[in-house]
């Protein structure tokens, strides 16, 4: 079965159509948001998220690009609102922290592991994925989904609904902005 025909299926309201489509779907959308949030439980919340979103709001889905287009903008930008409240709740934490409210420890480091990263690789990639959440949101996106999940530039700029000439700048600057903080992290650790 076609995704348009899932998707006209769901829009009916058969819940048959929306547990083949997360199925179909769930691995993607996990990984996306693992590749933007990085760390596992958070990943699985936002995927929870997005399904519950594609349920609800089926109907707006036009069709004017691919369902898996539609998907992961939808996967995107959950998992970077994911990260705006976490930032948000940890400034929090550590304003309180700073006036002896909570004597919590409230840094976080990433706890997850990215099915694509080999054991004996599992600690260059937590560096190069902290580098990573340090870019900005757009580079973050651009660079998870043309590196990480394997999507062509055209896709990337589908996904983000912006133009193939910005998706090449975003690239430029992440892949700019990670060799410097990789650069330094290593002449710091290693030098």
């Amino acid at each position: 079965m076609t995704d348009q025909e899932l998707v006209e299926r769901l829009k009916k309201g058969e819940d048959s159509a929306f547990k083949t489509i997360v199925e179909s779907y769930q691995d993607m959308v996990y990984n996306t948001a693992l590749g933007i949030v990085q760390n596992s439980e958070d990943a699985e919340d936002v995927a929870q998220e997005v399904f519950v979103q594609v349920y609800e709001s089926i109907h707006q889905f036009k069709g004017d690009s691919k369902f898996s287009t539609w998907l992961y903008r939808i996967a995107t930008s959950k998992a970077l609102d994911h990260l705006r409240r976490k930032k948000r709740k940890k400034r929090f934490a550590f304003l309180q922290s700073l006036f002896g409210a909570n004597e919590e420890e409230v840094i976080h480091t990433p706890d997850f592991h990215h099915p694509g990263v080999s054991i004996e690789n599992k600690e260059k990639a937590a560096v190069l994925f902290r580098a990573i959440n340090k870019l900005p949101d757009n580079q973050k996106t651009a660079f998870t989904l043309h590196k990480i999940e394997g999507l062509s530039y055209q896709e990337v700029a589908e996904i983000m609904d912006t133009s193939l000439s910005s998706v090449e700048s975003l690239m430029h600057r992440a892949k700019s902005n990670l060799r410097k903080m990789l650069e330094d992290y290593y002449q710091k650790n290693l030098g």
